[in-house]
């Protein structure tokens, strides 16, 4: 299954060596529930899965942001060196030149529209 749940996460996209790859962003689980505290990533969960466990499909990292307090923080990482500001958020990164670059980003509800969603994950790579 292309799903990585165990990323480490690079100090900027710029690092990651790839040639499509994605990265989900997601609220943690709540450590009494088990599940995503933010009831936007709870409800997209199943679509990525779906989307990221098909036939030929590419690898993503679902990376977790923290429990709440973590994330309304202004100066937490996935704000300022990642620009996520909405969860969940899935980005697509390709090669283009030589450097790693954000070719697209689904944010919140866009994730629930199937046909958008897999669109996205499934496009050809950017000719930039």
């Amino acid at each position: 299954m292309p799903i990585i749940t165990d990323f480490k996460l690079p100090s900027s996209a710029d690092t990651l060596d790839i040639s499509v790859f994605f990265i989900s962003f997601h609220a943690s689980p709540d450590p009494n529930t088990r599940k995503p505290w933010c009831p936007d990533v709870a409800a997209a969960l199943p679509y990525l899965q779906e989307a990221f466990s098909a036939p030929n499909a590419p690898q993503v990292a679902f990376v977790d942001v923290g429990q709440r307090d973590e994330w309304r923080e202004p100066f937490n990482v996935y704000r300022t060196k990642w620009n996520v500001s909405n969860l969940p958020t899935l980005v697509r990164y390709e090669q283009v030149d030589g450097k790693t670059t954000e070719v697209g980003r689904l944010v919140e509800g866009e994730i629930l529209d199937k046909v958008r969603l897999q669109k996205f994950v499934s496009s050809r790579p950017a000719q930039i």
